[in-house]
């Protein structure tokens, strides 16, 4: 009852889609500029082992700020079952439900995905059936919420789960989403770390257009993870700066040019699901190439979604309780 209840309020309370512009650019144009919001919901254990717990002024904070959306990035796995029927923790997923909430009744698209899914990663035809049968789950739980709650199966295809292994589970995962979900977005990407240079092997079915293309972008990366932990020899590249020369824009505007070139050939929306430099570079940097690559987003008609909030990447500090003003005006420009 209690859920019903507040699917109701939700309905009422976020942004819909117009009756006459139901497609998938018009969620695109709903997505608008976004956060995501990681670290918390997509850590190996539990909610905070990497510093991250969600509050609920969070929500409030992003909608403040002018965000449209945000994109949960959630590691599913970490809290299913390892053997069938690879049931979810429940009280997680009540955690989920408060998350989602939050963000719909504050009228945020919520884009929802999957993050750090290591297993299926390194195993795709071994944990092929525990994936479908989480989303599965997922797909049902959420049935009856608004359109404006996006599914996102995956947010990365990486290492063993390449273009034909990652096409070939697409088409159960979409066919399982539809089942419960006939009229709901899906977002998708296409495999591997260069998903630009990738989109052309992306397969998507041709009569299914309610559907978004997703890509990320971090180049040049010698810049944006400088110093990463999970980069294996990112220390040597401490100190690289992103001056905004002509050169280092055109860059960004080739790859750019090449996703806007395929949206336009194939009539599919592009989101830009991530993009933001680590806090190891020094801020000036950060604030040019954040400022470029949303420019040069939004320029071709991408939606957008800043990685991310309070961690790492982060926008907001969570312990002086603000923004850090000069990069989130990159996102979200101020009103005149």
């Amino acid at each position: 009852m209690a859920k019903l209840l507040a699917v109701i309020i939700i309905s009422l309370t976020s942004v819909c889609v117009a009756a006459d512009d139901p497609s998938a650019f018009a969620m695109n144009k709903l997505i608008g500029r976004g956060i995501n919001i990681g670290g918390a919901l997509d850590t190996p254990k539990q909610e905070g082992e990497w510093g991250v717990t969600l509050q609920d002024e969070y929500f409030q904070i992003i909608k403040d700020a002018g965000f449209n959306s945000i994109r949960l990035p959630v590691r599913w796995n970490a809290h299913a079952m390892d053997k069938p029927p690879y049931t979810i923790d429940p009280n997680f997923m009540k955690r989920v439900d408060w998350a989602v909430n939050c963000a719909l009744s504050r009228n945020l698209l919520v884009v929802l995905t999957t993050h750090h899914y290591d297993d299926l990663y390194s195993d795709p035809d071994g944990q092929k059936n525990r994936f479908v049968a989480i989303w599965k789950q997922i797909v049902e739980r959420y049935k009856d919420y608004p359109d404006t709650l996006i599914f996102d199966p995956l947010m990365e295809a990486l290492d063993k789960l390449d273009a034909d292994k990652w096409n070939s589970l697409l088409k159960e995962t979409i066919v399982t989403v539809r089942r419960s979900n006939p009229d709901r977005t899906i977002v998708i990407c296409p495999a591997g770390l260069s998903c630009i240079e990738n989109l052309y092997r992306l397969e998507l079915p041709k009569d299914d257009r309610n559907i978004i293309v997703s890509i990320f972008y971090y180049s040049p990366l010698e810049f944006t993870q400088q110093g990463a932990s999970w980069v294996q020899g990112s220390e040597k590249w401490l100190g690289t700066k992103w001056t905004g020369s002509e050169d280092e824009k055109q860059r960004i505007a080739k790859d750019f040019d090449i996703a806007a070139e395929w949206s336009k050939k194939n009539n599919r929306p592009i989101y830009l699901n991530e993009f933001g430099a680590y806090e190891k570079a020094d801020m000036e940097s950060r604030v040019r190439w954040t400022k470029c690559v949303a420019d040069a987003a939004t320029a071709r008609g991408f939606s957008i979604s800043y990685w991310e909030f309070c961690s790492v990447f982060g926008m907001y500090d969570p312990q002086t309780k603000s923004w850090r003003k000069e990069l989130l005006d990159t996102v979200v420009p101020p009103k005149q």
